[in-house]
Parts: structure tokens; sequence; C-alpha cells
């Protein structure tokens, strides 16, 4: 053979092989972006299915509802696509963004594998039809007169928050749990099948799948509640023994150990609304709106230099309670959605003029900025999402939390100087209605009792004992009598059956907000962290949307860190909280503190 054909051979066999090396490349260049048009498309018939089944619960909205989520199903859970990631995450030279995509399609397929399809579409069909009996259910009340008449959710917050009589109290309490046991045999049926369909991708159970998300196994994240309880537990303690000596004061009681649930202003004692005497939140609104509640929460963030939402927002979405003799039900619970992945964002309230919804709006719309923010190019349509989940809680709880600042309030007029309450019934309050008392039933109630549901898999005939055993453990709470297995508790709270094994995003939540708030406070608006706003601050604007535009192509401890300056941490929420535990040690001087 010629010098020149041996160099021409070479030459071909060299193209060949560069051409064999970097074909790997071009087929998961290839793969990912025909997964990423996949996803987008059958997200958008899914989520609108599901809005549609939440904003008209109904036959025909749940039908079409699970015909959307088991095409959903069926495409990104199919065992070839399984099959590919999997062999993709193999290689040694990804970069981050590549890994990411590829574990998020793995988990979105965990969810509903078509490896196991007969299963998958049995979950489907379970999570539908618990969907209809849970927002499909007629509450009703006896009263303490043996009058027995229909109530909804907002009527037994009302009276739970408002009521000084303890037998109207109990009577509205009991009739919040009266659900539980419609529930209870689809909640188990769920546990069951999601267990299945996560076990069959390599998981521990459902919980593990889920806990997966932010790289942590269950134990890590047992273990990280419990670390994040532990450093509460002083002030928690402190506010228990005050509240629950306020309290029997009130209501002519001896003081109990622990308190009783319907002593307390919400239905799962998650927040004790009411017990500040002096500062009377509702009344701040009352007489608003609720449209003016929804614009001004809007304009908090256009405030911050963030764009108006898009019209289709307001066109689309449904924000009021419906009136009465409604031809439809809906579901109660305040919630964002991003319906294509891009400029279709609404939002699913029923707001009224209370100060908590006040709240509940700046909230939700933290959601559909965060939407907004990372819907850019620079973000695959399958990574449009938080940097984790708690990323997404907090940066909506972050401006709850500064939208019930006086200095806010007093801006838009919703209170003067001279209302402004005394400075420690004011952060009192905050603790109340805030983290101080939300985690224990976040980190405790709420996360082991899911642990404990997947993970063990707890028996069915243990489910409401287990419940009340550490409600008594976190959160110092009580029922008002025993509370049998033929009672299914857990199940009243919502995201038990339709948003499970992810509470503890609510939890973290409440960490990295304050971690943020303290980093904005001391870093860019150079103020109290306890009086700061951000209202009318674009340059607090300018710091958030670095961390909302980026989405999930950042791995969330590094974005921590350059965010705040530290990893995750209690250390900014107790120092906020600590000219309160200091005035609550003097007032419990003398008592028996802790439960």
């Amino acid at each position: 053979m010629s010098l020149s054909r041996r160099l021409l051979l070479a030459a071909l066999l060299a193209a060949v092989a560069l051409t064999g090396c970097k074909q790997p490349a071009d087929d998961l260049d290839a793969f990912l972006a025909d997964y990423n048009v996949l996803y987008r498309d059958l997200w958008q018939r899914a989520e609108g299915a599901r809005w549609d089944a939440n904003v008209d619960v109904g036959e025909a909205t749940s039908a079409a509802r699970v015909a959307a989520e088991e095409e959903f199903a069926a495409r990104l859970g199919e065992a070839g696509l399984i099959a590919k990631a999997r062999a993709f995450l193999e290689r040694d030279d990804l970069t981050f963004v590549q890994r990411q995509q590829l574990k998020y399609v793995l988990l979105n397929a965990a969810k509903f594998p078509g490896t196991i399809p007969e299963v998958t579409s049995r979950l489907i069909r379970a999570e539908a039809a618990q969907n209809e009996r849970l927002f499909g259910y007629e509450f009703s009340v006896t009263l303490p007169d043996g009058t027995v008449r229909p109530t909804d959710s907002n009527e037994i917050t009302t009276m739970l928050a408002d009521s000084r009589d303890l037998a109207e109290r109990r009577a509205y309490w009991e009739a919040s749990k009266a659900i539980g046991p419609t529930l209870r045999d689809g909640l188990v049926e769920l546990r069951d099948l999601r267990n299945q369909t996560a076990q069959s991708m390599g998981h521990s159970s459902y919980f593990g799948m889920e806990v997966g998300e932010y790289g942590l196994t269950s134990a890590e994240m047992m273990a990280l509640m419990d670390e994040v309880l532990a450093g509460l537990r002083p002030l928690y303690e402190q506010l228990h023994c005050w509240a629950r000596h306020e309290l029997a004061a009130r209501y002519g009681e001896p003081v109990p150990a622990l308190i009783p649930a319907h002593w307390l202003g919400n239905k799962w004692a998650q927040d004790w609304p009411g017990i500040v005497e002096g500062v009377d939140l509702d009344a701040l609104v009352a007489g608003r709106d609720p449209q003016w509640m929804i614009e001004q929460a809007e304009r908090y963030y256009t405030s911050m230099g963030f764009e108006p939402l898009p019209a289709s927002f307001h066109a689309n979405s449904d924000l009021f309670a419906l009136p009465d003799g409604a031809t439809r039900t809906k579901n109660s619970h305040a919630s964002a959605w991003h319906i294509d992945l891009d400029r279709d964002v609404r939002s699913l309230m029923s707001v009224e003029p209370t100060f908590d919804w006040l709240q509940t709006t700046h909230h939700e719309l933290g959601h559909i900025y965060y939407y907004l923010a990372y819907s850019n190019p620079e973000v695959p349509f399958v990574l449009r999402t938080g940097a984790n989940r708690a990323f997404h809680e907090g940066v909506g709880t972050l401006i709850e939390l500064v939208a019930g600042q006086t200095a806010y309030l007093q801006e838009i007029g919703l209170m003067t100087a001279a209302d402004e309450p005394d400075r420690i019934s004011w952060l009192l309050n905050q603790a109340l209605l805030g983290p101080v008392v939300f985690l224990p039933f976040a980190c405790g109630t709420m996360t082991h009792w899911e642990h404990d549901f997947y993970e063990e898999p707890l028996a069915a005939d243990r489910m409401n004992a287990r419940w009340w055993e550490y409600v008594a453990r976190f959160q110092g709470v009580a029922p008002p009598a025993p509370r049998g297995e033929q009672w299914c508790d857990a199940a009243t709270k919502t995201h038990i059956n339709d948003d499970a094994a992810q509470y503890y995003d609510y939890a973290l939540s409440s960490v990295i907000l304050h971690q943020l708030h303290d980093h904005i406070c001391r870093e860019i608006l150079h103020r109290d962290p306890q009086t700061a706003t951000y209202y009318g601050n674009r340059e607090v604007g300018a710091y958030l949307r670095t961390i909302l535009e980026p989405g999930a192509t950042r791995d969330w401890r590094e974005l921590m860190r350059e965010a705040t300056g530290e990893d995750l941490s209690s250390r900014a929420m107790l120092a906020y909280f600590a000219p309160l535990q200091a005035w609550l040690e003097e007032q419990n001087r003398g008592r028996a503190v802790g439960f």
C-alpha cells in the first residue's frame, strides 16, 4: 500500500474514532432535548387536567385527569427510557446540568414506572378517587344543643379562631376530623401502591424516593429534622408554657401539661392564632375587597422590580370563595400552578378579608414569581422547579414573613404609627403564627408520621395512635378526648393525601427563609430583621432573582452557601426570636417548663 493510501486510511480511521468518541455525547444531547419537549407537552396536558379537577371536583373532570395522568405515566415511565437514563448516568464526563436532568428523568419515572404498568394505572385512579373524597366532602357540625347543620373549612377555621365557648370550639374541632374515616381506606391503598412504584425503582419507600430529590436518604432527612427540633426545643418549651397558662386563664380551666387541641385556633395546632391580646390582625383588613388583597400582593413583587403578572394569571386563576348555592365544588387549599412550564401561571385560592389570607396571597405569589423567573431559555423544562422543593416554599414564606412586618403594614395604610403594638407582643404573635409553633408540627408530627407510614410501613390499626403519640411528643398537644382507630386524624391534613411525603419541605423552608432574610437585612438593608420590609427595594428583588432564575440547574447546597455565606442552619431563625426567648423566660419564672 502506498504511503498516500496509508495516510488516507489512517485519516479515515481517526475520523471514525473521533466520531465514535463523540457519538455518546450527541446521543445524550439528543435524548435530553427530546425528553424535555416530551416532558413539557405531557406536563401541560396533565397539569391542565389536574387544574380542572381541582376547580370543579366531579366525575367528568376526575376522569379527564386520570386519562392525562395515565398518558404522562406511560410515556415518562417507559422502561426503555429508564434504561437509557441509567446507562447515561454511568458516564463520568457529565456536566452537573446533564446529570441533574437524568436524575429528574428517573425521579419522574419512579412516581409512575412503566415497568409495572398495572400498579401505575391503579395508583393514578386511586389518587383521583381520593381527591374526589377529599374535596367533595360536605362538612357538618353538631352544636352543643344537638343541632346539626352544614359547615365548611373556612367557617371551622373562623370559629376556632374566634369562639370563647369551649363546647362550641370542641364541636367545630370534631367537625374538622369527621372526614378522616372517609379517607382512611383510600390512604392505605395509596400508601401500598406508592411504595410499590418507588421500590420498583430501587428506593426504600415512597418517602425515601421523595427525600431523594435532596440527595439525602430517609435516615439523613430524619436526622436533619431532629437536629432542627433539638435547636428549637428550648424556645418552644418556653412558648408552650406561656401559652398554656394564658389559655387556661382565658377558659377558666386548670393549667394542663398538654394543651387540649380544641383550645387552639388551628385544626392541627400548626399555628396558634388569637392568643396575644391587643393584636387583632383581622381588624387590619376588615372590609377590604379580596381583589385588593390579590392586587396588593402583586404590588409587593413589582415594587421590588419584578414584572407585573401576565394578564392570563388574573383571567385563568380561581381566587375567591364560591358563593352560596354554587353548582361546583373546588379544592379549598391555596395553591400555585405552572400549567405550561412557561407563562401560563395560575393560583387556586378562596380569598376572604382576613389577615391570614393577606399573608397567603403574598405567599402564593412567591411561587408564581419563582415559576416565572426560571421560565427562561437557560433552564431545561425538566429542571423548571426550585433549587429544591424547600426553596420554593421558602421564597413564598419569606415574603409572607415580611408582609406581616409593621413597617410594611404602615406603608400600605393598614396600620398607623399610633396602632403599632409593643415589639415583644408583635414578635410573640409571629412566633405563634410562624416557625416556632409550626416546626414541631412540620419536622415533628407530620414528617415522623409519614416516615413511619411509608418506611415501616405503619400498620393500619396503629395509624391514629401513632399520630397522637407524635402530637403529644413534639407539639405538647392532646385531643379533647381519646381518639380510637375508628378515626384517621392524620388523613384530615390535605398534604398527607395529595402531596404526600414532602412536608419536610415546609420545615426546611422556614430555616432557609430566615437565613435569606438575615442576609438581606445585614448585607442589603442594614436593618433590624424584626422590623425590615423589602417593599419598594429593587436591590432585594435583584438578589432574589439570582436565587430564582437558575431553577434546579444548580446544586442547592452551593446556591445556599453563595446566597447566605453559610450552610443550612437554624442559627438565623433562633437569632430572630432571641429577644422573645429572653422575655418568655422571665414570664415563666417559677413555672414548670416542659411537657
